[in-house]
């Protein structure tokens, strides 16, 4: 057997591969000289494994084909994983948002004890192997048996390798530089799978006003996040965190609302952002009352530092269209509600997404009405499984991504494994 990807899903597979038949031979083959890449950078550096949520919330962070997942799910859930992780000596920790953390911090730990496993179980790691071709193999020796069900993969290198089962874990599109290049959607067509092209999820976003990059590097916590599509329409809303940057937002609360305009597309969508979702509208004019009245021979700039940080005071001056050298006391009520109305509504006017080698994740991929959701087996091709990003699933953030990962790795390894036994 061969698994062709040493990232979250591949190693999985093959530890599972290795363990549920210890007497086959299984080999994963990565192209980068190290395994892992991609997941060793994940979580800021930290890696968060899964999500804590119950399973109805779990499933609805996931809405590229969610259902699709239930069978890999009660094979690995999301409890399963974290006691997996403990189990092979990666601590967890529960944070906010639900969100399962290494205890250590350090998502290369998480690299590391998925390879040890996968050794110690019996698998072997080719790294540097880079997978030009895959092909059904119809001349190999008899000797290794069922010709026709035999598997060639031509190696960059000029090398052969043949296998009764191949299970892609190739990744996205998503951070190029890690080895998610998109050969597995060729080798997927190659062998005559559907491919749904594949476009950035989880992406931060571009706007067309310039003032968001005079705040590059600020972080809003507790603030509100609505998008809308061209039309207008609302698509997303949530409570969370988001950040500026030289190119517009992004931050967990942008990467998960991007997702909803994929459809729609992202030039000519808009943003508004609550900056004081915790207060109503007339709270939030008394507030500004209050502070005008405590501050009031302040320049409007300095008598806002205890709504707004400091940097960002000037940007809902100047939306506001308030003059920032002026005192609190001679802003009147209709500058006040005006103020009041920016501080519920800082608008933005999205321009586009990022590319997708600044996705965190990929939609699209493998068509999933051509996989048998039980075993991840092609039901084109028997012997061939897929997993991972590879396929036409992706959820938000928050673990639920590195979830169908390890949970989708795990049944393909232990399906093929399984198959094979059998014949």
């Amino acid at each position: 057997m061969v698994i062709v990807g040493a990232g979250a899903a591949g190693l999985m597979a093959a530890g599972a591969a290795a363990k549920a038949a210890p007497a086959l031979r299984i080999a994963a083959l990565e192209r980068n000289q190290t395994p892992g890449k991609k997941l060793s950078i994940t979580g800021k550096g930290r890696c968060n494994i899964t999500n804590n949520a119950e399973k109805e919330q779990f499933m609805r962070n996931i809405p590229g084909n969610g259902k699709f997942l239930f069978s890999a799910f009660h094979t690995l859930p999301n409890t399963a994983i974290v006691a997996f992780f403990e189990r092979i000596g990666v601590g967890c920790v529960l944070e906010r948002g639900g969100r399962y953390f290494t205890r250590s911090g350090d998502a290369k730990q998480v690299t590391e004890a998925l390879c040890r496993h996968a050794a110690s179980s019996g698998a072997k790691l080719l790294c540097g192997a880079r997978l030009e071709a895959i092909e059904r193999a119809t001349d190999a020796a008899p000797a290794i048996g069922r010709d026709a069900d035999l598997f060639r993969l031509l190696l960059s290198d000029g090398r052969r390798i043949t296998a009764r089962a191949v299970i892609l874990a190739t990744g996205g599109i998503s951070y190029p530089a890690t080895g998610s290049t998109g050969d597995g959607y060729r080798f997927a067509e190659s062998l005559g799978h559907t491919v749904v092209p594949p476009r950035p999820s989880l992406v931060p976003l571009e706007t067309v006003e310039d003032w968001p990059r005079t705040l590059m590097g600020l972080t809003l916590k507790n603030v509100t996040l609505e998008l809308f599509t061209p039309g207008g329409k609302r698509c997303f809303s949530k409570l969370g965190e988001m950040l500026f940057t030289h190119f517009g937002i992004s931050g967990p609360l942008v990467l998960s609302g991007s997702r909803h305009l994929l459809d729609c597309g992202f030039s000519g969508s808009a943003a508004r952002i609550d900056l004081k979702p915790g207060l109503s509208d007339e709270k939030l004019r008394a507030r500004i009352g209050r502070d005008f009245e405590l501050y009031a021979k302040k320049r409007l700039k300095n008598a806002m530092s205890d709504l707004l940080p400091t940097r960002l005071i000037p940007v809902v001056i100047a939306c506001g269209g308030l003059d920032p050298e002026g005192r609190a006391d001679a802003v009147g009520k209709a500058g006040r509600a005006k103020l009041s109305e920016i501080l519920k509504n800082l608008p933005l006017t999205i321009r586009a997404a990022r590319p997708a080698s600044e996705a965190i994740v990929t939609a699209g991929g493998v068509k999933t009405s051509e996989i048998n959701p039980s075993t991840m087996e092609s039901k084109r091709m028997p012997g061939l499984y897929f997993c991972g990003e590879l396929i036409d699933v992706d959820a938000y953030t928050g673990g639920f991504n590195l979830s169908i990962a390890f949970a989708t790795g795990m049944l393909a390894g232990k399906s093929a494994a399984a198959a094979l036994l059998r014949d």
